[in-house]
């Protein structure tokens, strides 16, 4: 206990050390940022591969707090392909909304900053931006136009002061200012119709708390795709709703897709959500990517030994068991993350080189990844994770 009681001990002098430390690298981030405000190229790149809408390329985004850097999202690497729904799973705390959150550039700054790495976002035009280092100024037009998000939790998110209405017009006008009044509302009521609300000229004048949480559900996804964007990031849609309404809420989603020719970015935990919507999965945890590949791959043929253990774990139709599977152990402390394979200490199919560094991505066919090093021999090494030394920043 007293062990346990000294490691977690942090002293006045260490505190304020930490304090200073953080002050130095955040101010020194913001500025970098404000830099780009001045030039627009030090935002604009170039896709890597065209057909993809968002590429996430070894990013680091990290929390600079009064115990230490937690290394929430460190060295996430995957794409979202045009017209596709790639599902992230992984359990709560490994970096899933952090992940999408980076992308819409809505962390809580100044102590949370993605410090390394690229966001590319593809504008369709032969060009890219650079989430990481583009300006507030230019999110702005991205954000709910471009990129929309559906929030994890629909009681919280609407206003509980505005009507229904009010809420999704906002969108349209902060967009489209040169639109009427009557555009904007005859467009409104067509996204009520659209997302399945029956009586849209009665829900326009309501407010959230006349709704039910299915209803409501819908008013979110409504406004994400009031301005049909390029790519929407899901954020546990169906977390608080019943198993009727779940069904209703991916059906729509998906179906949603198709008519505004979107992506979706689908962030859950529940495996047969992504089973029934995603086109390729990730699966992340303690902020890495540990497996990648088609819907397929990972279902099918699950490799890394975290996954194996994330699909015995789930019930099963037909199958009596007395208890259900348990990964053992815990995630290990995001402050000070060890340098060799993060799930190794919880791990049943531990090998000799286990004991190594952290294993790199290997591509065992053509569209399955994955981080360990039973696949060492089997498959080509893509490269290692690249974590981001804070203190050289």
């Amino acid at each position: 206990m007293e062990q346990k009681k000294k490691s977690s001990y942090i002293s006045a002098r260490e505190s304020r050390k930490i304090t200073r430390f953080n002050r130095k690298v955040t101010r020194k981030l913001e500025a970098q940022r404000a830099d780009a405000n001045k030039d627009p190229k030090l935002y604009t790149t170039k896709m890597k591969d065209e057909n993809n809408v968002v590429e996430f390329d070894n990013m680091c985004t990290y929390f600079f707090t009064d115990v230490g850097t937690v290394r929430a999202v460190d060295g996430v690497s995957f794409e979202v392909p045009k017209h596709s729904t790639v599902g992230v799973v992984g359990e709560s705390g490994c970096g899933k909304s952090v992940t999408s959150l980076s992308l819409m550039q809505l962390l809580q700054r100044p102590s949370g900053q993605v410090v390394g790495g690229e966001i590319r976002f593809n504008k369709g035009d032969g060009t890219a931006y650079n989430i990481v280092n583009t300006p507030n100024s230019v999110m702005e037009d991205i954000r709910g136009n471009e990129i929309s998000m559906i929030f994890q939790e629909p009681m919280t998110s609407l206003n509980p002061v505005f009507r229904i209405g009010d809420q999704v017009d906002e969108v349209l006008f902060l967009h489209h200012p040169d639109w009427t009044k009557e555009q904007v509302k005859a467009r409104t009521l067509e996204m009520l119709e659209m997302v399945g609300i029956a009586n849209k000229e009665g829900v326009y004048k309501m407010y959230p708390h006349e709704l039910s949480g299915g209803m409501r559900q819908r008013i979110v996804i409504a406004i994400a795709l009031a301005c049909s964007p390029t790519l929407i990031i899901a954020d546990e849609p169906t977390t608080a709703l019943d198993v009727t309404i779940q069904a209703q809420i991916l059906d729509l989603l998906q179906n949603l897709k198709e008519k505004v020719n979107s992506s979706i970015m689908l962030i859950t935990h529940d495996l047969g959500v992504v089973a029934g919507m995603a086109d390729y999965v990730v699966v992340m945890y303690a902020g890495r990517v540990i497996e990648k590949g088609t819907a397929s791959d990972i279902y099918h043929h699950p490799s890394h030994p975290y996954t194996i253990g994330l699909m015995k774990s789930k019930p099963v139709v037909g199958h009596k068991s007395d208890t259900l599977y348990n990964i053992p152990g815990n995630v290990p402390n995001p402050v000070n993350m060890p340098n060799y394979c993060y799930f190794r200490d919880r791990c049943e199919m531990r090998c000799e080189q286990c004991n190594g560094d952290y294993p790199p991505a290997i591509k065992i066919n053509d569209t399955h990844v994955v981080s360990c090093y039973r696949y060492i021999d089997k498959g080509e090494v893509l490269g290692y994770p690249k974590a981001v030394n804070v203190e050289e920043l």
